[in-house]
């Protein structure tokens, strides 16, 4: 079955970095885009970033030039690297495929952006 293992989330000061990395498996990797989401504190889950099978990427206004998407085929990993944190970049962080037509999340990962 599709399984997504999300990592790397912590805490971090505003202006730092953090690499987020998504282990997907039960399914063909390299035929699937893959996404980030996110999803603060009361607040719904939304679209951060995307990456096609091609290796085009997408990325929401709120974080362009401060977060990149990436994926290693071979590995079947997907990979956000983070720079230039903020408070508001705080949540639940989640990787999102969807083969078949049918939407799969990780369990996510917890990125705090605090002083």
């Amino acid at each position: 079955q599709v399984q997504l293992v999300e990592s790397g989330g912590g805490l971090v000061q505003p202006g730092g970095s953090l690499r987020l990395s998504c282990v997907a498996s039960g399914f063909t990797f390299d035929k699937f885009s893959l996404r980030w989401y996110r999803q603060a504190a009361g607040k719904e889950r939304e679209w951060v970033a995307g990456i096609g099978i091609s290796g085009n990427t997408f990325y929401a206004d709120s974080v362009k030039d401060r977060f990149t998407i990436s994926r290693d085929n071979g590995k079947n990993m997907g990979f956000l690297q983070m720079k230039s944190l903020k408070p508001e970049d705080t949540a639940v962080y989640y990787c999102n495929v969807s083969p078949g037509g049918r939407d799969y999340w990780g369990q996510g990962t917890q990125v705090t952006v605090s002083s």
